[in-house]
């Protein structure tokens, strides 16, 4: 027995005595187990996401994925501990001796491995009845993680007429994670939330909450997609449900940790960093501290009439440049949209976009982010605005800020795309957030905010946020 597995024996075992365990095997689902491969959608701000770029166990992961080349595409962004244990587990899995370093993320991540390396083998013993000894030799068993969010959020605005009662409403993730080979990733995820069309508050769209979602109640499909090596250095992905930050090889911005507004999510390029969602593919190419990312998302891929690459399809084409240091992330971007105008008419949503955004992160949990982002549409309008426009952000996030576990969040940015204009306000959006972590499953997230908008009265609210788990 290999080290590294004689140092998973007894969480392992402890792991399939707790009572998370017995309910784990209480569900009886044939064929469900642990994912195991690692997962590159930790680039992804809003899901499930607890182990961040600045905190020492991220790097030291990244570090040890390049050191033991186990990873297809280096993490990049934040990671739930499930994702963290499991490339821990796939990058150790052959390790015959640990160092200091790995010794220590095996303790800090002991008891999500006592779930990958117990709990999975028990489930996946009996799926189905299968004979696992009858497979070839270094044969893979599939393996999914089940993984879900589920987020409340009670708050109110002032400055926006008829819309200023206190809401509560609520948005849920499933989440699953599938392996064929133990390097590829199969990532379907359903969503469900009542929140009033992506705004609750009736703000205007480009300032909505992040967690906003909206399906009355009903079931949704929300991400379908497919990831897996090509070679030693490219990773491809493609799926039916997909958004933009799906395929790209580096999400360069370490805010938000617990989002609030979705303007101040888009790492300060918000045309380029559009996260248009649909069908799509892309190729991340990796190598050393270099990634480089080509990608097409088609918001009508599932009509006939309009399809996917046509000129009377919707599609975002995307090219990313990155560089990624020991304590810092760069990254240039270019985007070009046609929002379906077959018309040959000026259209907001048929444009060219450039932008570039970083993060640097130092050794006292403080990580700071920035980037600035411009468009130019392919044909303009001024009388209805359709001109170039540039927008920006700047957040700070202080990891473990008080007690450890929790994030103080700061943000300020464009609330819309800035307009040369004689009289335009240059509107703005600030936040700011405590995301206070009541256990390893539940943290409580109170914020603040104010939107700007031109010509308008400003728009100033509040709300808290309770994100669980599981």
């Amino acid at each position: 027995m290999k080290l590294f597995q004689k140092l998973l024996v007894a969480p392992a075992a402890l792991g399939l005595l707790a009572p998370m365990a017995a309910n784990a095997a209480e569900l009886n689902v044939n064929g469900i187990s642990v994912y195991s491969a690692s997962s590159s959608e930790v680039k992804s701000i809003s899901e499930f996401s607890d182990v961040h770029p600045n905190d020492w166990a991220h790097q030291a992961l990244t570090q040890l994925a390049e050191r033991h080349g186990c990873l297809a595409a280096n993490p990049q962004g934040s990671m739930t501990r499930y994702e963290a244990a499991d490339l821990l587990n796939t990058c150790l899995g052959e390790v015959a001796q640990v160092n200091q370093e790995e010794s220590r993320l095996i303790t800090e991540f002991g008891s999500d491995l006592s779930v990958i390396k117990g709990r999975s083998s028990e489930l996946v013993a009996d799926a189905g009845g299968m004979d696992h000894s009858a497979m070839g030799h270094g044969e893979h068993v599939p393996r999914t993680m089940i993984m879900g969010k589920t987020s409340f959020v009670v708050g109110g605005v002032d400055g926006v007429s008829g819309k200023e009662a206190v809401t509560f409403n609520y948005d849920t993730k499933l989440m699953a994670h599938t392996s064929f080979t133990g390097k590829d990733l199969l990532k379907t995820v359903i969503r469900t939330g009542n929140f009033n069309n992506m705004d609750p508050f009736g703000m205007m769209g480009s300032a909505r909450l992040e967690t906003a979602f909206n399906s009355s109640d009903g079931l949704n499909l929300h991400r379908a997609y497919y990831k897996f090596p090509v070679g030693d250095n490219f990773n491809a992905t493609f799926g039916t449900k997909l958004r933009q930050d799906d395929l790209l090889g580096v999400w360069p911005s370490a805010y938000p940790s617990d989002s609030i507004l979705n303007v101040l999510t888009h790492a300060g390029a918000n045309a380029a960093y559009s996260k248009a969602m649909g069908a799509g593919a892309g190729i991340t190419y990796s190598q050393n501290q270099l990634s480089a990312s080509l990608l097409f998302v088609s918001d009508e891929a599932d009509d006939a009439s309009q399809g996917v690459l046509t000129e009377q399809g919707s599609d975002d084409l995307s090219a990313q440049l990155s560089w990624n240091g020991d304590n810092f992330t760069v990254a240039a971007i270019y985007t070009t949209s046609d929002g379906g105008n077959a018309t040959n008419t000026a259209n907001t949503n048929d444009y060219d976009a450039y932008g570039i955004s970083g993060v640097y992160r130092l050794e006292n949990s403080l990580a700071f982010s920035a980037g600035m982002g411009w468009k130019t549409p392919e044909k303009e309008d001024d009388t209805n605005n359709i001109e170039d426009e540039t927008t920006w952000s700047i957040g700070v996030v202080w990891s473990d800020f008080g007690a450890e576990g929790n994030d103080l969040g700061v943000a300020i940015g464009t609330a819309e795309g800035h307009r040369d204009d004689s009289g335009y306000d240059d509107p703005l959006a600030y936040e700011v957030y405590y995301s206070m972590a009541v256990s390893d499953n539940v943290t409580v997230t109170p914020a603040l905010f104010t939107i700007q908008k031109d010509g308008a009265d400003d728009v100033t609210g509040g709300l808290v946020k309770t994100t669980f788990q599981f």
